[in-house]
């Protein structure tokens, strides 16, 4: 087979075995890692070997006990972690303080007090146990303060620091790259060469990215030009250099990239300097290997072997990616480095797999299915002429299973992380002449953060290699156990913990995502929506029957000039018909089984996930979403559908209360009759449907009005509904304006009312609903918009906000009831936050939503863009920064400045964040100027000091608190969703209690003593 065939045979094996199920992959790795008894034999000799120069490095390393002494599974390890995380890059004095309080005040550092063999870790927990007493409350902190009250705060402080210090410098080889050169030429390196990683998080600004590519560039060429730089290679992060280095951008990104790393690699060339693309995350596999394609067929390498590749043996796809390098080195006829590491984003890509209800994960759940993969693609890769070898691995016995396989062979190398596994290759270098090479991170204070703390997880987590060997209660045994076998044992199952996206909640499937991430998959979609015929005539829909009329355009956003559909708006007489018939239908529709209204909501999901490409089309063409807001949108439906069915099974299921003997007592939920849900257009799928089946499901006859913007979908929902069994009597549709909208909360046979929209139209619904004397008093379910703030500390991350404020701010251009409006600034880090923050919104694509590559689309209407338009200019003059937009209805994403907090009078429904700051030591302060606005529906916080978190908690007065993430994208079930004060009613949709706020309930007492006599007490007395 030509090597041309070869790559296209692996990247269609790499297709297939992307989502596979785990058995199934692991059958086809399971042969070539299993060992002979006699040859298994041999390699658990050779790894207990391993173990002993392991274990003796161990006792000597303080910084390897002090690791070990506070593991991840206590309280105090976590502690240290998350102080090491955030600590240095608090530029004041009062934070940082603050954090070692809440970090150090409340763990016991002196349950560990002598407890280790080692002189410094006692040394260093006698200085934790120290610092407690300093920064706790209580009288035994008493005598300690007053002996140091000379010293005080700072001196705590700055003994904390260097101690941070110290454990950066265990984990990262030096702050600059001569300094990392020196370092790796000293007596604790020698035998081992290095490769250097310019150390920093993924680039978020262009700027960023021209920061990491002359990092990588200058390295080069310090290791070029130093007599200590010999044998030395760099490493490079794709994700470093370039902000949008996703699936949707690859047509730009991929190109960009090919050409920057070939650059850095001509230079690497020049100078025989080896050098590295590292692996990522699973989603960016196919770009990188098009960009190591890109630069390794470059004519101006052709006799160069330097150029490598990193490979993750979690992933699915890993022996087919050795087999593609294997192919691309063939082709190119020269060798091709490939570093075989186990895997970096373990617990991120599970997240991601079930959060995005793909049907399956990406990598394997089983450290042991890792191990074996691992095996299969070093035996593919000794066994090629193509590739140069390089095993990194913490693992004695992989390593002990690796030496057994190479014999004589030294044409390979062996790979360590700096910091980690001391011990493990130092006889195998030094005495027996094999190679070993550092994965050396090199990077200042800032950068060394994140990577620190991953390391930290990784030398802690119970499953790792590392962890297990300084765990007394893991036998040598179970250490050195065949991972083949335990495979080969149980067939290869997932991890039992570890479920699959689809079935993650109790009682109910996850609906169904697509993975927008995979280029395929992307490609499809896009143009199911991009061929979607504008032909949908929606009309109102009274028992089933279209009512005819005369029909409206419904013009997509984007365009103006686009078709996406026509309307017939419900005139009076149809409401009139609608009302009658539900009034008429709403008894037989309450006394149906609850089983059967839960079966119709359950059927009426798998209906929406059947339809889901027309549903998303709908959403792009009607509402103007991008493809990944339409995603969301159906998946949201889904979820209300199944999860508001569980909950009316479970509600409105008669139960009994107690009470005396001789009685019966009981109390259920019922329908209330006729329910108006009144939607909006920015979910005109979701919310929709979440009302409509919370009524429905509740035993309730249904009006439903979607907002007048979009019809289109609405009505595909209530066909869609009809079909699912949902009776046509029941369910109305009535599409229109504001009259139709008034029409329907006058009428007294209107039992209730669920509306989602401003806090106005809310006001005048609950007028009308009280002042109506024909009827009784009815509930209004009313969830409107809110001053959305979040506010951020100095321990924040600032990648992390940045990233969370431009998904909070500007996603669907900031046309959600969530969307951060307000965002308030500690003022020691608002200047880099903000730098930080105009160079991420540079980096956003405004667009037609048909295009994969638009973040933020166009608003709704000609209203909504006036009105945002001109509150805009009109605060000109107090702009921080804003982006070009196109013409038509787009609104550029915009900061503007305020001077404070009270400054934000009202909801601005678009792309506009607003900026004020804050000063340390007044959050108390800040929640109650934010409460103040009497909105309360979303709030953010970004902070590593858990007792602010729990500060917020208990002061801020929001129906939803996010701490540490993005303030958008409520999940059912998860996040309930509604907020309180002018922001809402509640209860909050996709909560517990939604379902029961459509029913009323109903009492039921029986003495069951009436006909004479207590039969159950009497047969008590014969006892």
């Amino acid at each position: 087979m030509s090597a041309e065939v070869r790559l296209s045979a692996a990247r269609l094996a790499m297709a297939n075995l992307y989502r596979s199920p785990e058995p199934e992959v692991l059958q086809g790795l399971l042969a070539d890692a299993s060992l002979p008894a006699n040859v298994r034999a041999r390699v658990v000799t050779g790894a207990k070997a391993i173990l002993s120069d392991l274990r003796a490095a161990q006792s000597t390393g303080w910084i390897n006990r002090f690791l070990q002494e506070y593991r991840l599974n206590t309280d105090e390890g976590v502690a240290l972690l998350a102080l090491a995380e955030a600590f240095l890059r608090v530029p004041d004095a009062e934070t940082a303080d603050a954090l070692i309080r809440d970090k150090l005040g409340g763990a016991d550092w002196g349950s560990h007090s002598g407890q280790s063999e080692s002189l410094l870790v006692n040394s260093a927990t006698f200085g934790l146990v120290l610092t407690r007493a300093l920064v706790s409350e209580g009288r035994e902190a008493g005598a300690l303060r007053r002996l140091v009250a000379r010293a005080g705060e700072p001196f705590v402080r700055t003994a904390v620091g260097a101690a941070m210090r110290m454990m950066g410098q265990v984990f990262v080889m030096g702050r600059t790259i001569d300094e990392a050169m020196r370092r790796a030429a000293d007596e604790d390196n020698r035998g081992f060469t290095a490769s250097f990683d310019m150390l920093g998080e993924a680039a978020r600004t262009y700027a960023d990215a021209t920061r990491y590519f002359e990092a990588y560039d200058a390295a080069i060429g310090a290791v070029a030009s130093s007599q200590l730089g010999r044998g030395h290679s760099i490493s490079v992060k794709l994700s470093a250099l370039h902000p949008r280095y996703e699936t949707a951008h690859a047509g730009k990104c991929v190109p960009d990239l090919i050409e920057m790393t070939r650059q850095l690699a001509r230079k690497a060339a020049a100078a025989n300097v080896g050098f590295t693309i590292d692996a990522e995350e699973c989603d960016r596999l196919m770009m990188s290997l098009d960009i190591i394609e890109g630069v390794a067929r470059d004519p101006a390498l052709k006799h160069w072997d330097g150029l490598g590749m990193a490979v993750q043996a979690y992933g699915k796809r890993a022996r087919a990616v050795i087999g593609w390098a294997d192919a691309l080195g063939e082709e190119i006829k020269r060798k091709f480095m490939v570093r075989l590491v186990k895997g970096a984003y373990w617990d991120s890509e599970i997240k991601r797999a079930q959060v995005e209800g793909l049907a399956d994960y990406p990598i394997f759940t089983r450290k042991a299915a890792t191990d074996v993969s691992y095996l299969a693609c070093a035996r593919d890769m000794l066994a090629s002429r193509n590739l140069f070898p390089a095993f990194a691995s913490h693992n004695a016995l992989t390593v002990a299973t690796i030496l057994e396989w190479v014999g004589e062979r030294r044409d390979f190398e062996f790979q360590r992380l700096h910091g980690m596994g001391e011990g493990l290759y130092e006889r195998l270098v030094r005495e027996e002449g094999y190679a070993c090479r550092t994965y050396a991170p090199v990077g200042g204070h800032r950068e060394l953060l994140a990577y620190l703390v991953r390391r930290l997880l990784e030398n802690g987590a119970n499953s790792s290699f590392v962890h297990q060997l300084a765990d007394p209660g893991v036998t040598e045994d179970d250490l050195l156990a065949d991972p083949a076998e335990r495979i080969a044992e149980d067939g290869g199952k997932p991890h039992p913990a570890i479920l699959l996206p689809r079935d993650i909640f109790p009682g109910r499937l996850n609906s169904s995502g697509i993975d927008l991430q995979d280029a395929a998959a992307l490609k499809q979609i896009a143009s199911e929506i991009k061929a979607m015929p504008a032909t949908l005539q929606a009309a109102p829909l009274i028992s089933g029957e279209a009512r005819a009329g005369a029909a409206k355009p419904v013009r997509c956003p984007a365009d103006r000039a686009r078709l996406a559909g026509t309307v017939v708006e419900a005139s009076g007489e149809d409401v009139a018909a609608a009302l009658a018939a539900a009034s008429a239908a709403a008894d037989a529709w309450d006394a149906t089984p609850v089983d059967e209204r839960a079966q119709c909501l359950e059927r009426l999901a798998d209906l929406l996930e059947q339809r889901r490409g027309e549903l998303m089309a709908l959403a792009v063409h009607e509402a103007g979403k991008t493809i990944g807001d339409a995603l969301a949108e159906v998946r949201e439906a889904v979820d209300f559908c199944r999860y508001y069915a569980i909950q009316a099974r479970v509600q409105f299921a008669p139960e009994r209360l107690p009470g005396p003997t001789g009685e019966l007592n009981e109390i259920r939920l019922a329908g209330r009759g006729v329910f108006a849900c009144i939607a909006p257009w920015n979910f005109p799928l979701a919310i929709f449907l979440g009302q409509v089946a919370a009524a429905l499901g509740a035993g309730n006859s249904v009006l439903a009005k979607p907002a007048p913007q979009t019809p289109l979908i609405a009505y595909r929902a209530i066909q869609l509904a009809h079909e699912a069994g949902v009776p046509k009597d029941v369910l109305h549709f009535l599409p229109g304006g504001a009259e139709v909208g008034r029409l329907l909360t006058s009428d007294p046979r209107i039992a209730g009312v669920a509306f989602t929209g401003s806090t106005g139209t809310a006001r005048a619904i609950a007028r009308a609903l009280l002042e109506d004397e024909r009827r009784g008093i009815v509930p209004l379910i009313a969830e409107t918009g809110g001053l959305n703030a979040m506010i951020v500390d100095s321990t924040a991350l600032p990648e992390q906000v940045v990233a969370d404020v431009v998904t909070s701010a500007f996603r669907s251009a900031g046309q959600r009831c969530s969307a951060l409006r307000l965002l308030v600034l500690q003022e020691d880090i608002a200047e880099r936050i903000l730098e930080m923050l105009k160079g991420a919104m540079d980096a956003l694509v405004l667009g037609d939503p048909l295009d994969v590559r638009t973040d933020v689309g166009p608003v709704i209407d000609e209203a909504a863009r006036d009105k945002l338009e001109a509150y805009r200019q009109s605060m000109k003059a107090r702009w921080l920064h804003t982006v070009a937009a196109p013409a038509g209805l787009f609104v550029a994403p915009t900061i503007i400045g305020l001077d404070q907090i009270e400054d934000l009078k009202q909801e601005w429904f678009g792309p506009i964040l607003h900026v004020a700051t804050w000063k340390r030591g007044a959050l108390d302060q800040t929640i109650a100027r934010i409460n103040a606005s009497g909105f309360g529906l979303t709030m953010g916080l970004h902070s590593r000091i858990a007792g602010a978190s729990e500060r917020v908690r208990q002061c801020a007065k929001v129906g939803n608190l996010y701490v540490n993430r993005s303030m958008i994208g409520a999940v059912v079930g998860s996040q309930p969703f509604g907020g309180e004060g002018f922001s809402g009613t509640g209860p909050k949709a996709g909560g517990p209690r939604y379902v029961a706020r459509f029913a009323t309930e109903r009492t039921l007492s029986i003495d069951t003593t009436s006909a004479g006599g207590n039969a159950s007490l009497l047969s008590l007395a014969s006892h």
